[in-house]
């Protein structure tokens, strides 16, 4: 029986028990399977990067904060997970050698209107490393299960037909081709490009949960079939790291088209963060997703002259059609003659 439930959680700010070890290979290991940048795979070609040193991918650094959270207190709780993320801001990079730990803060709570088994507790947490400097923080509501609703729906939530916007999408699509990347001013505002698909199979659900995300309908079958979702499915920041592989493998196809014209190839940048991340349905063991990314707007970086900033929307529709996960994030793209 889960010892915190929707009513145990009130205004106010709780350091999260327990702290992560960084090391360099769990770093290069996670870069090279979810986003294999130099500065996150190569010492001496992070040394030479804006980073100055090798740094852990950002999507890990969300993995670090929800084991904390998850080994904290979420695996002792009634959660039925969280439908997205309000905000997520990238501080500082998380090097080898860092040591972690998580404060959290309860913002407000609400009982759900359509469903009274279930509560709305709205979080905000800061992942911290040893000498006290926030690295990440995030914003996003949980869902929660009430003390006098003890027993969760069996059945797995209804995932009605795709409609006919998100039908458009061949889930089958195969990435598009690749000219070189253009530099920020060439960059297209309103161009949409399929990165590229991912399928979510039982044992690569559970060896991402496992690490980063170990709660019960991630990483135990018998468990999931018997909550709320009705079977494993995949952790939501499983569901973005897979995103941030197809996004990786098309910057180097396009440095690789630059370099067989004899080009010298576009550099990206870091990402601040992003906004309103949804996870609308469910991914099942065996759903395959397919990835794109649309240029929203773009826009010259006050602070960074040399480097543009590009806002998008990430999106991944299942094999059925539909839009099961999107986000608005942004990048910095390197300007012309910088």
């Amino acid at each position: 029986m889960p010892r915190l439930h929707f009513e145990d959680f009130r205004p106010g700010a709780a350091d999260i028990p327990g702290s992560i070890a960084v090391t360099k290979d769990e770093i290069v290991a996670f870069a090279r399977e979810f986003d294999a940048q130099p500065f996150h795979t190569d010492e001496d070609a992070a040394k030479r990067s804006f980073a100055g040193g090798l740094i852990a991918s950002g999507w890990q650094s969300c993995g670090f904060l929800m084991r904390l959270i998850a080994d904290g207190f979420i695996n002792e709780s009634s959660s039925m997970g969280a439908p997205g993320i309000e905000e997520l801001k990238w501080l500082k990079p998380v090097r080898p050698g860092d040591r972690l730990r998580a404060r959290r803060t309860v913002l407000e709570t609400k009982a759900s209107r359509s469903r009274p088994e279930m509560g709305l507790v709205r979080f905000y947490y800061e992942l911290l490393n040893q000498n006290g400097d926030v690295m990440l923080s995030q914003r996003n509501w949980s869902m929660l299960g009430r003390r006098d609703a003890e027993t969760h729906p069996t059945a797995a939530p209804e995932r009605g037909p795709a409609s006919a916007a998100d039908a458009t999408f061949a889930p089958a699509a195969a990435p598009d081709e690749v000219e070189p990347a253009p530099f920020f001013e060439d960059v297209p505002v309103g161009e949409t490009v399929v990165l590229g698909s991912y399928a979510f199979t039982a044992d690569k659900i559970i060896a991402f949960a496992r690490r980063y995300d170990p709660q019960p309908f991630h990483i135990d079958p018998e468990a999931a079939r018997d909550s709320f979702y009705g079977g494993l499915i995949a952790s939501g920041w499983h569901t973005g790291s897979a995103w941030m592989s197809r996004l990786v493998e098309r910057r180097t196809r396009q440095r690789d088209a630059a370099l067989a014209r004899g080009e010298r190839p576009v550099n990206f940048g870091p990402s601040p963060g992003f906004r309103d991340l949804k996870w609308l349905k469910p991914v099942h063991a065996g759903d395959t997703l397919t990835f794109r990314t649309t240029v929203v707007d773009k826009r010259v970086s006050a602070s960074r002259p040399d480097w543009g900033l590009v806002l998008s929307q990430g999106t991944g529709h299942n094999q059925a059609g539909e839009l099961v996960y999107a986000f608005n994030g942004a990048g910095f793209v390197e300007r012309k003659g910088r």
